[in-house]
């Protein structure tokens, strides 16, 4: 058995107190070290070397933001979940864009959690399309056309095989999924999605689709009817 390594970073010691008590039972997940504040994340992962930190978003010297966009930096960087008492926040947003895997809310069931952390352990986002779709209402704003620009521009490098799949991932859909869609193996699909990471400079899953909720894909696929 894998057992996933964990780090704990909240400024509210019970919290961490809390976390730690609930995911104790588990025996695939081990706790190897906290932090109080994004200040003191950087020295504990060099440590301590997790695989998935869970990330508050607020604290009081340097915000889980900050700390996630270093961590997420590193070439060898741990998977990231946003911890955050809100659905639609657009520090969230931030996080998710700097590289966070997904995020879970503060008041979100032990056994959710948990699962929240073996899935990103294993690659895969925490994040569902309705999810996305909020927290982009509402940061969207003024600075949607500039985005969406910005967006299309990136998109351009992909060959129309990858902008397929990226659509497929911005629409929420699993490797098998989009492997019986677009009639190819899931192995194929895997090799475009590494591609098409690497063409645009992303890390992950969660920022394919955020991208292509960005350059208006997501709408226009709806308006053809999708798959």
């Amino acid at each position: 058995m894998t057992v996933i390594r964990l780090v704990l970073v909240d400024d509210d010691p019970l919290v961490r107190a809390g976390l730690s008590f609930m995911m104790g039972g588990a025996d695939d997940i081990e706790i190897v070290g906290e932090a109080a504040d994004g200040s003191e994340v950087a020295a504990v992962v060099d440590r301590c070397r997790p695989d998935v930190v869970l990330m508050d978003i607020r604290m009081p010297k340097v915000d889980g933001l900050t700390a996630t966009e270093e961590l997420r930096a590193r070439e060898d960087a741990p998977q990231i979940i946003v911890l955050t008492t809100f659905h639609a926040d657009e520090q969230v947003l931030r996080a998710l864009r700097a590289g966070a895997a997904g995020f879970v809310l503060k008041d979100t069931p032990p056994t959710e959690i948990l699962a929240a952390v073996r899935r990103v352990a294993a690659g895969d986002p925490v994040l569902s399309p309705t999810v996305t779709r909020q927290l982009m209402a509402h940061a969207a704003g003024s600075s949607l056309d500039t985005r969406r620009s910005g967006a299309r521009t990136r998109i351009a490098a992909l060959n129309d095989r990858e902008r397929e799949v990226a659509v497929a991932v911005g629409q929420g859909r699993a490797n098998a999924e989009i492997a019986t869609g677009l009639f190819m193996s899931v192995a194929t699909v895997k090799t475009h999605v590494s591609r098409i990471l690497a063409k645009l400079g992303l890390n992950n899953r969660v920022q394919i689709a955020l991208l292509t909720y960005d350059a208006g894909l997501l709408d226009e696929e709806e308006e053809r009817g999708g798959h």
